[in-house]
């Protein structure tokens, strides 16, 4: 008889990826950031003249953010004035498909809790 020993790492947690997610859902504008380029409204003005309490300053945090996380990319024009736009990437493309799921998730739990009471 022989047997299969079969050694299990311990498993962790996707640190980057967590941190990831933890950062954006901390941003109370990044949603509404992937929602406005959704809509095609991607340049960083429109953005600040289509969300009520939404700062030009605020705004720049959350887009730096995002860039330097690889969701979203800066491309700046040399034209005069100068023209700049964000575009969300690939990566971005399906990060921003983990947080639909997240969220479909937290709408399964608010109804169970909503059918127990």
């Amino acid at each position: 008889m022989t047997l299969n020993n079969k050694i299990f790492t311990k498993k962790s947690a996707p640190e980057k990826t967590a941190r990831m997610v933890e950062s954006i859902f901390g941003c109370k504008w990044s949603l509404t950031v992937y929602h406005l380029l959704e809509n095609g409204i991607n340049r960083p003005g429109e953005m600040v003249r289509s969300v009520e309490g939404l700062s030009t300053k605020v705004l720049n945090q959350c887009l730096k953010r995002n860039i330097d996380f690889g969701i979203l990319k800066k491309i700046s024009y040399s034209e005069i004035p100068p023209k700049v736009e964000y575009n969300v990437t690939d990566f971005g493309q399906n990060f921003i498909k983990v947080l639909v799921d997240i969220k479909k998730l937290q709408d399964q739990l608010d109804n169970q809790e909503n059918n127990e009471t």
